[in-house]
Parts: C-alpha cells; structure tokens; sequence
C-alpha cells in the first residue's frame, strides 16, 4: 500500500473544502461551516499565505489532511504551530496514516523552531484522545477554549473605540 503526504495545490481548494465539511460533519458542527472554496483558496494561497495544508493520499486517492497555522508562545518564547483541522476518512482509519499525517505536521514545527504544537479535540471524541495520547499528547484539562464571533464579536470591538 502507498502513503504519501503533500502540500496541497492551489487546484485543491474544492478538496479541502469537502474535507472541512466532512470533518464538521463528523464533529456535529457542519451547521457552523461558513467558508467558500474562494475563502480556502486566498488563505492557502493567496500572497501572504499564513495557512498551511498537507493531504494524505493512500494508493493516489485523498485520505486526510491537515490544516495549520503559525502562533507564538511568549512562555517559550518561539513560535510553534496551532493545528486547526486534522481529519482522516473513515475508510483509511487504522492504517497508520493519521500518525503519518500528525508527524508532518510536527516535523514542520520543528523545522520552523516550534516550541509545540497544540489543537483542541471535542471532550465526547475518545477514539481521537486515545490516538493523541498514544503519540504522547498532553490533555490541557485545566484549560478553557474560549470564542467570541458574530454580534458579540463586533459588539467587543466596538468597545475599543
């Protein structure tokens, strides 16, 4: 079998975009999928790109991928990478691709000089937190995500005035 990771083309942004909606589906939040295949293409690929996509292929055929972004830690004082989407189709769970994929990203964190590499998993999902524990992630338990968007978004930058 044939596995290979890498970077997304620019002719991919449909792809992707089916991949986020798989992956929402799959997380119960396709209801929160406002992005267009025209917002993914000038993230990825537009001048200043700061998004960054890897796709798995298992025997050619897209399989997974991968969606990240540079942040910075002030405790550590370097960068490291935040992944924001990480999805395997269903079909090719168990062949060791996930690990692959999940490894990319971590070689690009450390080729960067990341400090880590950090994403958030839904509490419900224990076939993804096993996976993640079993490559040596830490749960941040005492930590809260937290969100502002939409009227509460903009009622909050109103208040900078």
């Amino acid at each position: 079998m044939t596995l290979s990771i890498r970077r997304a083309r620019p002719d991919e942004a449909g792809l992707i975009l089916s991949l986020v909606r798989e992956l929402a589906e799959y997380e119960k939040l396709l209801h929160e999928v406002e992005a267009t295949e025209t917002d993914i293409e000038a993230a990825l690929f537009g001048e200043n790109p700061r998004l960054f996509c890897a796709i798995a292929e298992w025997e050619g055929e897209p399989a997974g991928f991968a969606v990240w972004f540079i942040n910075f830690s002030t405790f550590s004082g370097r960068h490291g990478v935040y992944l924001e989407d990480f999805y395997v189709r269903p079909f090719y769970r168990g062949k060791g691709l996930g690990k692959v994929l999940l490894s990319h990203v971590a070689k690009a964190c450390v080729a960067g000089g990341g400090s880590r590499l950090q994403w958030a998993v839904l509490d419900w999902n224990a076939p993804s937190i096993a996976f993640y524990k079993s490559l040596g992630a830490v749960m941040m338990d005492d930590w809260t995500l937290c969100r502002v968007t939409g009227a509460a978004l903009t009622r909050l930058a109103g208040e900078a005035s």
